[in-house]
């Protein structure tokens, strides 16, 4: 595990956005595509509307979603708003990324969750998580069944009041590289937990080798060491 602190969320959101457009080129370079997994929340919007404006070989990239609330088109609840600001990038139509949404709507959750599957590479190239205030990423509650679910996609139970689609353990982890950002002071706990390997917190699932970190001073404050 490899660790940047940054002064601010501005700065940390530019390290993270540089780091994922790294990668980006670096895997169209090795293999002619580039697969990247998008976390939602609130702290990757800042990230996305960074790497926007970096030079990444955007026909040659697939994103793809880590998790989405149960929610209709248009909800506020919904990750999918977040891509927004890679669907609008300011190329020709043919020079933009292709985006795969998770298919929440589907009636049978079960058969969504084994389309979305069957779109999704042997291995991601990047994915990116956030940190919960209760060390969830993903969509990975703590205490529920999902975090041991099997394939590389499923169904929690409900969280804050919406039922969600993510990623495994499986999928996140066989990612050939994996970020998680976080920042602001309600995370500083966290992190000094799951750098002290909590086995309650659901990020502590992640695998260290292969995985960023990228936090601000305030998230890092508690931070004990740097494990590597």
């Amino acid at each position: 595990m490899d660790i940047v602190v940054a002064p601010d969320a501005q700065t940390a959101a530019l390290e993270a956005a540089s780091w994922v457009a790294r990668q980006m080129r670096n895997a169209v370079a090795r293999r002619g595509a580039a697969t990247v997994a998008f976390s939602g929340g609130s702290t990757p919007a800042l990230m996305l509307a960074e790497l926007a404006l970096l030079p990444v070989p955007w026909s040659a990239t697939t994103v793809f979603q880590v998790d989405e609330r149960v929610a209709p088109d248009g909800d506020p609840d919904r990750n999918a708003g977040l891509l927004d600001v890679l669907r609008e990038l300011r190329l020709p139509r043919p020079q933009r990324p292709t985006i795969h949404l998770m298919p929440v709507l589907v009636p049978d959750l079960q058969h969504a969750t084994d389309r979305y599957t069957a779109l999704l590479p042997d291995r991601l190239d990047v994915v990116h998580l956030g940190l919960g205030d209760d060390g969830h990423t993903a969509s990975w509650p703590p205490g529920d069944p999902v975090i041991d679910a099997g394939g590389s996609v499923a169904v929690s139970g409900e969280y804050k009041g919406r039922v969600r689609m993510t990623l495994t353990v499986h999928a996140v982890n066989g990612a050939r590289r994996r970020m998680v950002l976080a920042t602001g002071s309600p995370k500083a706990g966290i992190v000094e937990r799951w750098m002290l390997h909590d086995p309650d917190l659901p990020v502590n699932r992640v695998n260290r080798s292969g995985t960023l970190v990228v936090l601000d001073t305030q998230a890092a404050a508690r931070l004990p060491y740097q494990d590597r």
